[in-house]
């Protein structure tokens, strides 16, 4: 396959300084030298993306993101490196970014549109599909300083998806608009991908980056730590959101079979977190003889965990398809069985009384958090492959109970 972006080595440094001389005595006194400190966003990022791909892009807050499209956008140049575009980008990068706040919309759709390359002409062609698009035809003649953000947000996008771009990149900025316009980028970016257009994709939501990529860079503190499958991607991701220091959250293992889990060794010291999953087991009628679930068998999944305190905690079940799509989450402090936990050791028990699932593999993924939410103590990501077998002829996802009764003028004929 052909690369679309090519990131070679590309590291950003900034300079942050401590003090500004302003007037001519201080810059003569001190020779026009100022005390700076390099703060290196970047450092010796390199990966690739090929024609057709949809890379998602995760990490934390300050972790390089925004910086990395930028360069690839070319609003900045890298400090070392370079990035490679083969066609033609086109970026939504934040909030208002490239308006002109005293022009129009109308305005700034030309202008806009020139900056990419785009002709009066070509303009011209689009300008009512990316009017209609960010839905601004009683407001595309007013100044764009008027604007709400969710109004900049639409005609942004309205414009980049409009321009017939090679590659699209768009930073977290989706996050502003409403849910029906989330749904209505979404929709478009699913039409680039069918087109085999090149997407990348900056999300702080994992199950965003599953849904849509079929690629996944992981950056923490300027450096990429992660790089592969989406489910892969989320799980380093994940646990670089429970790092201590420099330690990254222990892995753990699992059991499919039986109700014993494989013990896990303690955290090292100075762990942050006052609860942590140590780990799973499943257990199932016959889970001794065979490893898959039955269609309609019961299922329970135990979670063992270690508390080096008292924690209000609340314990967290997924379960997702081949394409990372949540089929169950449940959350135990939803159903009211959170619990005020005691320093030491304990069980936790999710019991499903009929599984649903016709054929297929299902990956478990689990967690602890606060009771009151907010705050993630634990999770373990992808940690057992749940196999379900149905003997039955039901085809679809789900096997629901049913009873089908038939009845005609005479009474009930048949069930």
């Amino acid at each position: 396959m052909t690369t679309a972006v090519d990131i070679q080595g590309v590291s950003k440094r900034f300079r942050l300084y401590h003090q500004k001389y302003t007037s001519l005595k201080e810059r003569v006194i001190h020779a026009g030298r100022t005390p700076y400190t390099d703060l290196w966003a970047l450092r010796d990022i390199v990966f690739d993306v090929e024609e057709g791909d949809t890379v998602g892009i995760l990490g934390r807050n300050g972790s390089g993101k925004s910086t990395l499209l930028k360069c690839i956008c070319g609003v900045l140049q890298p400090t070392s490196g370079q990035v490679v575009v083969r066609g033609k980008l086109a970026g939504l990068l934040e909030l208002g970014a490239g308006f002109q706040p005293d022009l129009t919309g109308r305005q700034n759709i030309y202008l806009n549109g020139s900056l990419l390359g785009l002709s009066k002409t070509d303009i011209d062609r689009v300008f009512e599909e990316v009017v209609a698009f960010a839905e601004l035809e009683q407001f595309i003649d007013q100044q764009v300083k008027f604007y709400s953000s969710g109004m900049y947000v639409r005609l942004g996008f309205a414009v980049a998806v409009n321009v017939d771009p090679d590659v699209l990149v768009i930073d977290e900025v989706l996050a502003v608009g409403d849910e029906r316009f989330q749904r209505k980028c979404l929709d478009r970016v699913q039409q680039f991908q069918d087109q085999g257009r090149t997407i990348i994709f900056v999300s702080h939501s994992p199950d965003q980056v599953r849904a849509i990529c079929n690629k996944a860079v992981v950056l923490s503190d300027g450096k990429m730590i992660g790089h592969g499958p989406p489910g892969e991607a989320v799980r380093v991701f994940r646990e670089n959101l429970l790092e201590a220091g420099d330690i990254l959250a222990l892995g753990m293992e699992a059991t499919t079979t039986g109700a014993t889990a494989t013990p896990i060794a303690s955290p090292p010291a100075g762990h942050p977190h006052p609860i942590r999953i140590s780990g799973v087991s499943l257990s199932y009628p016959g889970s001794d003889e065979r490893p898959y679930v039955v269609t309609g068998e019961p299922l329970t999944i135990a979670l063992q965990f270690e508390a080096s305190e008292p924690t209000a905690a609340s314990f967290v079940v997924e379960l997702r398809d081949d394409k990372g799509g949540v089929l169950v989450r449940t959350v135990s402090g939803d159903l009211d069985a959170a619990a005020d936990v005691v320093a030491g050791s304990g069980v936790v028990s999710f019991r499903y009384e009929s599984v649903p699932f016709t054929d297929g593999a299902y990956d478990l993924s689990v967690g602890v958090e606060h009771r009151a939410g907010g705050e993630l103590f634990d999770w373990k990501e992808a940690v057992a492959r749940i196999e379900v077998m149905n003997p039955s002829k039901a085809v679809g996802l789900v096997a629901l109970p049913v009873k089908v009764f038939v009845e005609q003028a005479s009474g009930v004929v048949g069930r």
